[in-house]
């Protein structure tokens, strides 16, 4: 990176200092002679820096041994007095930007999180980005913003910056992804739609994996689907539904329970199963699973029931298969259309005793 005479004048100097600082008292810890090399490395190079006898490129690798050399030693109080002093003292310096990410790192490696944050976004804000070693400082600074953010609302700038400065540096598909997540964390239900639709049209949205969201495609295509149906199939309260199913239980009338079967990620699956599995998802009638049997049902909803799911007991379905079936009811969690969120729908069977 570095060319010129005076370059290799500097890497001289360097390693002639390292050459005379060896000689350290043989009685020291290896620790403390680490340290107190570092300390004397930095005075020397300080005052080499002070002479102000170098080009950009030169007083530019200075700086950084200077810098690094502290970083070295975890002298962070130091590293942020030297690189903020210099900043400030030289505004003209190219690499300013570089060396206030430096300074945003002493603070996170110091675990002073809103500190860092401050000089990150003054960064992105103020200066221009900058290709240090072959990498971004603005790149850098979004991803430690996001990862030291603790608002949705921070996370959400962030990631659209990442997009759209940096789209061929990142996985787009997960970012749609995590920036749904955040649109819903802040309640900007018609944004989250949009975005996890934009997710779902990616190419590779169904084979991704993205870490601690193991059903990434399966429960976002659920929420696209919920929101396009006519949702027609729910009911005011739990109470309306349980006895309008056991009602045509009763009645044996398959036409209405199939009217009350939720029309979109409707399951039927054993205990055991996970709802997203493909074999899980189920359209089928009543009609043919009534036909001929004795169907019975219990007077009230099981004891694991609570104010957002139910289960259902009912029997007599099958001699030859499985005889018992629970049918699920749950409470529809879908805030981005009022007149819906908080009713109550039939969304799935669990065939088999309760495990």
């Amino acid at each position: 990176m570095f060319k010129g005479k005076k370059v290799t004048g500097l890497a001289g100097i360097v390693a002639a200092l390292a050459i005379l600082l060896s000689g350290c008292d043989r009685q020291e810890s290896r620790q403390e002679q680490a340290v107190r090399k570092a300390q004397r490395t930095q005075a020397e190079l300080e005052k080499l820096l002070e002479t102000g006898e170098f080009d950009e490129d030169s007083r530019y690798a200075l700086v950084k041994q200077i810098a690094s050399t502290m970083m070295a030693a975890k002298d962070y109080n130091a590293l942020v007095i030297f690189l903020t002093d210099w900043v400030e003292k030289n505004p003209e310096d190219k690499y300013n930007a570089y060396w206030l990410l430096m300074t945003a790192n002493a603070y996170l490696e110091s675990d002073a999180r809103p500190i860092a944050r401050y000089y990150l976004e003054r960064i992105i804000k103020n200066y221009p980005d900058l290709l240090v070693q072959g990498q971004s400082v603005h790149f850098l600074c979004l991803q430690n913003l996001i990862r030291i953010s603790e608002t949705s609302e921070n996370r959400i700038t962030y990631f659209n910056q990442l997009v759209s400065q940096f789209p061929n540096d990142v996985n787009i598909t997960e970012i749609y992804y995590r920036l749904a997540l955040e649109y819903e964390n802040e309640g900007e239900w018609d944004q989250a739609l949009k975005t996890f639709a934009l997710f779902l049209n990616r190419a590779d949205a169904q084979s991704i994996q993205i870490q601690g969201r193991p059903n990434a495609y399966a429960s976002a295509k659920q929420l696209i689907d919920f929101s396009n149906s006519s949702k027609d199939w729910t009911f005011a309260s739990m109470e309306d539904l349980l006895t309008a199913v056991k009602t045509a239980i009763n009645k044996y009338d398959w036409k209405s329970l199939d009217k009350y079967k939720s029309k979109v990620n409707f399951f039927a699956m054993s205990w055991r199963q996970d709802e997203s599995d493909e074999n899980a998802q189920s359209s089928f009638s009543m009609h043919s699973y009534m036909r001929g049997n004795r169907i019975h049902c219990s007077d009230e909803l099981d004891s694991s029931s609570t104010p957002t799911e139910a289960y259902f007991r009912t029997w007599g379905w099958s001699n030859r298969y499985v005889n018992v079936w629970y049918l699920y009811f749950r409470k529809v969690n879908f805030p981005s259309d009022p007149s819906v969120h908080g009713r109550w729908e039939w969304a799935g069977i669990y065939f088999g005793e309760k495990l």
